[in-house]
């Protein structure tokens, strides 16, 4: 059977990490299998879901690589959902009820209360037909609920957790519709499973009491449920997931110079037994990838590992392959002198500023200052070429008897205004002779 996974994002904000790691795993899952990755908008929430928020979702996808294979949006299967809803109504699994916000958080304080779970009492089925008519007279609109079948036990083999048992009598019926007929998650996405021919469900640990309810709403559609997997929420290096993380947009990563196969990387591995490192292409995380591997401690996410890959395959980025995205004029001369001491491609903007200028004039002392004359002196009368460095501070060595960081952090204050960065011997010929006699002139 070919493998049909789905991401299922809600448009309601732009997609973080979380979501961003929920995609890609559904992604890898198929692709490894050669089958087919579904995208599908829950967009039933009429007043919170933005078009824009789809367009946003399609584009981060896009940026990330996450191509999906077909595409599917709630908001237009809505007569799909009432079929279904009225085939179960029909068939006893759905009832109406009426209590109110109030009267459900009271029943659920009183329960605690008894030290007993907070489970709904299923009150509703006791209505009678006048109790619905005399609701109907007042306006007042009933919301609606599937009705478990507590004879049938819950059971599941999950992909990540392994066996699942659950007992029906120990869960509430979940609300499927609100009183204004708008629709929750549970029964929509069971039926779009099943309409969609969805053969795989990965999602985040906090669902698995949803999928124990679904497991009969699967039954009752008379369709057999999906594969179930449910990994490890993620969490921050420091434990807890921080909310700046936690709701950091693919837009806000991509502004801060992440590169998507640095953030993919890290997010294919975290969780898993395997060792997180760089990997380039999206086939090269398919094939490693393996639900066997996912443990059950929370999966840690470390922005500084990511920013380690980040800098790592920008490292090993080969011009040719990058030069599109470079600053107007970087050559491959540039690039290669400048590669080593980015974190980010945004620095390399910056480290062209730093050849191109304007510099700020370094605040030097006294003696400093006339040793940085001395080699403007110098440099006006060597041969200006890729040795321009080893023969300047040649000479200046001889000159003065300065050696060390005495003799080369002046030079790259001079020539750069900053007191580290790329090797000089090959930024200095970027810099150019002019525009270095000009800079230790101002400094000297």
């Amino acid at each position: 059977m070919t493998t049909i996974t789905r991401f299922a994002p809600s448009p309601t904000g732009r997609l973080h990490v979380g979501n961003i790691r929920t995609a890609l795993h559904n992604f890898l899952l198929a692709r490894k299998d050669g089958g087919r990755f579904l995208l599908r908008i829950d967009d039933t929430d009429a007043q919170r879901s933005e078009e824009r928020h789809v367009d946003a979702i399609r584009a981060d996808l896009a940026w990330l690589g996450l191509a999906a294979d077909g595409e599917a949006r709630q908001s237009q299967r809505l007569e799909i959902y009432e079929a279904a809803f009225e085939r179960l109504r029909a068939e006893g699994r759905i009832y109406a009820a009426y209590e109110t916000a109030q009267e459900l958080e009271l029943k659920r304080k009183i329960l605690l209360g008894r030290g007993l779970p907070p489970i709904y009492d299923r009150a509703a089925l006791d209505l009678t037909q006048q109790d619905h008519a005399d609701y109907a007279a007042k306006g007042i609109a009933p919301h609606w609920r599937f009705r478990l079948d507590h004879d049938t036990p819950i059971a599941w083999d999950d992909a990540i957790r392994g066996a699942q048992h659950f007992d029906p009598a120990a869960l509430s019926d979940p609300v499927i519709r609100r009183a204004d007929g708008s629709w929750l998650y549970m029964l929509p996405s069971a039926v779009d499973d099943v309409e969609m021919g969805i053969t795989d469900v990965l999602r985040g640990e906090d669902h698995v009491s949803n999928t124990a309810v679904q497991v009969q709403m699967f039954a009752a559609l008379g369709a057999a449920p999906p594969r179930f997997a449910h990994e490890a929420l993620l969490t921050g290096a420091e434990g807890k997931l921080s909310k700046r993380l936690g709701s950091t947009g693919v837009d806000e990563m991509r502004e801060e110079g992440v590169e998507p196969e640095a953030l993919l990387s890290v997010l294919a591995r975290i969780g898993t037994s395997q060792a997180v490192i760089a990997m380039r292409s999206l086939d090269a995380m398919a094939a490693g990838f393996d639900l066997a591997t996912f443990g059950r401690a929370p999966a840690r996410f470390d922005e500084a590992e990511m920013m380690r890959i980040n800098a790592q395959l920008l490292h090993e980025t080969d011009y040719a392959a990058i030069a599109h995205r470079l600053p107007t004029g970087m050559d491959e001369a540039a690039w290669a002198a400048i590669r080593p001491n980015l974190e980010t491609l945004n620095d390399a903007g910056d480290w062209w500023q730093v050849v191109t200028g304007p510099v700020p004039a370094p605040d030097l002392d006294a003696e400093d200052r006339a040793f940085i004359a001395a080699a403007a002196q110098d440099a006006q009368g060597i041969e200006w070429g890729e040795d321009a460095w080893k023969t300047l501070t040649g000479r200046l060595k001889a000159a003065t008897g300065r050696k060390g960081k005495a003799l080369f952090l002046p030079l790259r204050l001079a020539l750069t205004g900053r007191g580290h960065g790329p090797d000089m011997a090959a930024l200095l010929p970027l810099i150019g002779q002019e525009r270095a006699l000009e800079r230790l002139r101002a400094a000297g």
